[in-house]
């Protein structure tokens, strides 16, 4: 208790509050602005944290990550532009309602389900953190490709025309994650001799592409077309009504979240992802998903902000990063003299209350941010089409480049544009690819471990229970429709 007590003390400083808000400001735009990252803005801020004090760094980084996380809704849904991986899912409900003249209560939905299963996981840290690093210890690489394979069977279900459709687009993703150098063996695959080839393709390129130039492409048909906005129904935000008629959704996907941003290197990406399939799954009315189900946006949204507070559990209690941003975070925790994991627990355990005291008001302080900010952002729809897609054109240009000062990403942005263009032409989802692109390294990386060592012996995954659980509700995933007509017809 007199950690707890001492820690807050620290957070709870004006100076740090300040910078706290100053990071939530910070976040919120980086996550907006397709291309930029939570990982890129704090990497940029290592250098200069050195200067700061270590509680006021560290908060200023755990903020940072939690409003760029919530940031990239915002263009997801104003534009169909993703501006931070773990929008993805957001976008495929979120734009159509904008679309409809409901941007305002788009957004409301998104920041108000964000913190929710935000402060949901970080009071999980706080009171089952000891139990909940010891579940994660116990994934080893052959749970975690059953983790994956899991997360793909998904596929079939999450948006698009048709099942098969989903499934071919999701191919095609796990094939373009296969490009590069293997992680195992060294051998060069589908390079062409190719010196940017060699380490993949990047994501964040790709991500953009198909979601905000596709997009982009697909306005262009329709320039001649006028639509109605009405202000007055741009600017309503959400009711109470609404959150409470959702609640289960935004439990569910908290909980989904919080355990999948535990386990090391899932991020909350995939959370968003399963949240998404999740509410679609539970929802009474699944075919108004993808055409602007409320449900499709708060899924998500909790889902991916509750696996930042999950992500910092092995972070800090184990010292093993639970997404490339704690990882960031745990580096400026060593350079400023900490010992991450049991020890930084036991020896310094104000600081881990600190951490976490900087998080609970960055999360209500976009949430401030989020719905006063609403009726702001939701104005950008009002903009003509004429003047919003090309500034759209150039920030995914300028946003390709930044994240690694590589123009071959920037013609990886083109050339994935025109791939999303012509799929959604032809009835075939960009979410499947993208997921299938996440996904697909993190099955090949660790089944290549798991063979390692196991010598090749694949019957040995079955020891794990936790393989076996993954694999049956993998199958149930993808005969679930056949189950769920014989359930009925009996």
């Amino acid at each position: 208790m007199d950690a707890a007590i001492q820690g807050f003390a620290l957070i709870l400083d004006p100076m740090n509050i300040f910078l706290i808000f100053i990071a939530v400001l910070i976040g919120v735009c980086v996550g907006a602005l397709p291309g930029l990252s939570s990982p890129m803005a704090i990497a940029l801020l290592l250098p200069f944290s050195l200067s700061m004090e270590p509680v006021s760094a560290i908060s200023m980084m755990a903020a940072l990550y939690c409003a760029g996380t919530f940031g990239g809704s915002i263009t997801a849904i104003l534009i169909n532009a993703p501006g931070a991986p773990p929008a993805v899912a957001t976008a495929f409900d979120g734009y159509p309602m904008a679309k409809r003249g409901e941007a305002g209560r788009a957004l409301g939905l998104a920041a108000v389900s964000s913190v929710t299963g935000g402060i949901f996981s970080l009071f999980i840290f706080l009171f089952l953190a000891p139990v909940l690093a010891e579940v994660a210890l116990k994934f080893r690489p052959q749970e975690y490709f059953a983790l994956a394979v899991f997360a793909l069977s998904m596929l079939a279900s999450i948006s698009g025309t048709s099942s098969i459709r989903n499934l071919i687009a999701g191919a095609v993703g796990v094939l373009i994650g296969t490009v590069g150098i293997h992680i195992t063996t060294g051998v060069e695959r589908f390079t062409f001799n190719s010196p940017e080839l060699t380490e993949g393709i990047n994501f964040i390129p790709v991500l953009i592409g198909l979601f905000a130039i596709g997009e982009l492409l697909n306005q262009s048909q329709t320039l001649d077309k006028t639509f109605e906005r009405i202000t007055s129904v741009v600017v309503k935000l959400p009711s109470l009504k609404e959150f409470l008629r959702m609640k289960w959704t935004i439990i569910r996907s908290s909980v989904l979240g919080t355990f999948i941003g535990i386990l090391p290197a899932e991020g909350a990406t995939v959370a968003a992802l399963m949240g998404y399939n999740e509410a679609k799954r539970f929802a009474k009315n699944k075919e108004a998903f993808g055409q602007g189900a409320p449900e499709g946006i708060v899924g998500p949204e909790a889902a991916n902000n509750a696996a930042t507070g999950g992500a910092m559990v092995p972070t800090l209690a184990l010292g093993i990063p639970g997404s490339a941003t704690t990882a960031l975070i745990l580096a400026a925790l060593i350079m400023h003299g900490f010992r991450p994991g049991p020890f930084l627990v036991r020896e310094t355990p104000h600081i881990v209350y600190a951490i976490f005291g900087a998080m609970i008001i960055a999360n209500f302080m976009f949430l401030i941010v989020g719905l006063a900010g609403a009726k702001v952002f939701s104005r950008i729809t009002l903009i003509p089409r004429k003047i919003l897609w090309p500034s759209v054109f150039v920030f995914s240009m300028v946003g390709s480049y930044a994240f690694a000062s590589s123009l071959f990403d920037v013609w990886t942005m083109l050339v994935a544009g025109i791939v999303g263009f012509l799929m959604k032409r032809h009835g075939f989802g960009p979410a499947p690819l993208v997921m299938g692109l996440i996904l697909g390294k993190l099955v090949e990386e660790n089944l290549s471990r798991a063979m390692i060592i196991y010598d090749n012996n694949w019957l040995r995954f079955f020891e794990s229970p936790i393989v076996d659980g993954f694999l049956v509700l993998t199958l149930m995933s993808l005969f679930w429709p056949l189950i769920s007509k014989i359930w009925k017809r009996n």
